[in-house]
């Protein structure tokens, strides 16, 4: 339980101030309405927020997102921004499933089409994709191929036939970002990952066919290929086991190393490291690995909904129009150019549960895109509606250019399962239209939507704080969980 409050400075915005004596650099920001702030103040969200503030080297504040809800050492839907001379990196900062990340395709099909073969397309598309904890992907790789996996990322796949240079042009960084290192990566790691590569996982990974139940911006959503009744697929996955172990190996390696830099936390899953030091170094370039393995990954999954989708509608991909929309990534830290105090400065910024919402005429955000600003994707939880916004000038002095990466989960796992059973979740789902195939009961059960926060709430923050803006509400209609 915290003890702290947070005082409201403005609808939607509130703030704990900096404390010399608990260690506190900076002040905590967060950004929620009444009822999302209360559900953070029953766990340790706001004390892990304001924890993160005594990290040596951090700026700013640290952030909490309207998603906010306790994590390992950080919170998920935390944001802390290191000065990239000065400041630290840390694993515990980006999380376990690095790059756990969304993509989301569009199509031309209309709701009428798709609901007539429903059944059809989710059972085709859930034995074409594997997924579920564990579970092994479509490809063999032998160690060089992983490691070119690893350094290539989105290109590794579109090279060996998934997808086209169409896709690339709309990730974050294109889908490889430079200067990944195999070298960096454990044997451990590699094992747990090489059989892993094109399958999507388990928890609250899945892949959802939604239709466009609302436009919210008709400039941004045109240029996006979005229309009101059509059908989209939104795919949730990650790293997989390989950027768990990824995690893992660097929080000892961290762990180990503060005592020789003289670092001391208020708690040890803060572990990290200065940035440009040798195990900050590595720990960047493995980290960078698996941000690659999992937008090949993604890639892989995309594919092979095209084929299915292919199958049952008898048509092409491109009659069809099933082209990928965007790919952002979740779990993540990257050196980034902000200003601070009015002066501009290179960070590492850290979004653990976080999404990049650069406003319009930033240089990383892909041309086709540039001028309008970052397309963000916040999945909701199967059976409630998933959100495509947009990137806005706010977000750079609110919150280092990010905002909420999804729902939040509001009840734990094995709470989940003590209140809720397959078929009450089954029912609920089936009698909103949606059509769910997934591997195990506890799929159904830990994911069911009464264990999130409400999205629209979370969305609605950012949407008034203008970090980032509604665009497109998708509501979906099949699921298919791990």
């Amino acid at each position: 339980m915290s003890s702290i409050t947070p005082r409201k400075i403005v609808e939607n915005q509130y703030q704990i101030d900096a404390d010399s004596s608990l260690g506190m650099r900076v002040p905590v920001k967060i950004y929620a309405n009444e009822a999302l702030l209360e559900k953070m103040l029953t766990d340790r969200t706001i004390m892990q927020a304001r924890n993160v503030s005594s990290i040596p080297g951090i700026v700013g504040h640290s952030v909490v997102l309207p998603d906010g809800h306790e994590g390992y050492g950080f919170p998920v839907g935390g944001v802390a921004a290191m000065d990239a001379e000065e400041g630290m990196i840390s694993p515990g900062g980006v999380g376990y499933d690095i790059n756990c990340g969304v993509r989301l395709l569009r199509s031309n099909l209309t709701e009428d089409l798709v609901r007539s073969k429903l059944k059809d397309i989710v059972t085709d598309l859930f034995s074409s994709i594997p997924s579920g904890v564990g579970s092994k992907g479509a490809v063999k790789l032998s160690h060089s191929e992983l490691d070119e996996v690893l350094v290539n990322g989105v290109n590794w796949a579109i090279d060996h036939g998934y997808g086209s240079t169409n896709d690339s042009d709309v990730c974050e960084e294109n889908g490889q970002i430079k200067n990944a290192d195999p070298n960096k990566v454990s044997d451990k790691a590699r094992k747990r990952g090489a059989p892993q590569l094109g399958s999507l996982g388990s928890g609250n990974h899945f892949l959802e066919i939604q239709k466009v139940a609302e436009i919210h911006d008709e400039q941004a959503a045109e240029k996006m290929g979005i229309k009101e009744g059509t059908i989209t697929v939104l795919v949730h996955c990650g790293s997989r086991g390989f950027g768990h172990q990824v995690c893992s190996d660097y929080l000892r390696v961290a762990e180990q190393a503060m005592s020789k830099y003289n670092i001391t936390l208020p708690d040890r899953e803060l572990a990290c490291v200065p940035n440009t030091s040798e195990e900050g170094e590595s720990y960047r370039k493995a980290m960078f690995a698996a941000l690659n393995f999992a937008w090949s990954n993604r890639q892989m999954i995309t594919h092979w909904t095209r084929k299915s989708f292919e199958r049952v509608f008898n048509q092409s991909e491109s009659d069809l129009d099933m082209k990928l929309v965007y790919d952002v990534a979740h779990n993540i830290a990257k050196v980034e150019k902000h200003k601070v105090n009015g002066e501009e400065r290179k960070l590492v910024v850290h979004r653990k549960g976080a999404t990049r919402a650069f406003p319009a005429n930033r240089e990383e955000i892909p041309s086709k895109y540039r001028h309008l600003g970052q397309p963000v994707l916040v999945p909701g939880s199967m059976g409630t509606a998933s959100w495509i916004l947009l990137g806005q000038p706010n977000s750079m002095d609110l919150s280092f250019g990010s905002t909420a990466h999804g729902a939040g989960r509001t009840m734990s796992r094995s709470k989940a399962r003590k209140n809720y059973t397959e078929n009450d979740v089954k029912k609920s789902l089936n009698d909103k239209g949606i059509f769910i195939k997934a591997l195990t009961r506890d799929g159904v059960v830990e994911e069911t939507p009464q264990a999130y926060k409400d999205v629209d709430s979370v969305v609605n923050v950012s949407h008034n704080l203008g970090i980032a803006t509604k665009v497109a509400k998708l509501v979906p209609i099949g699921v298919i969980k791990g």
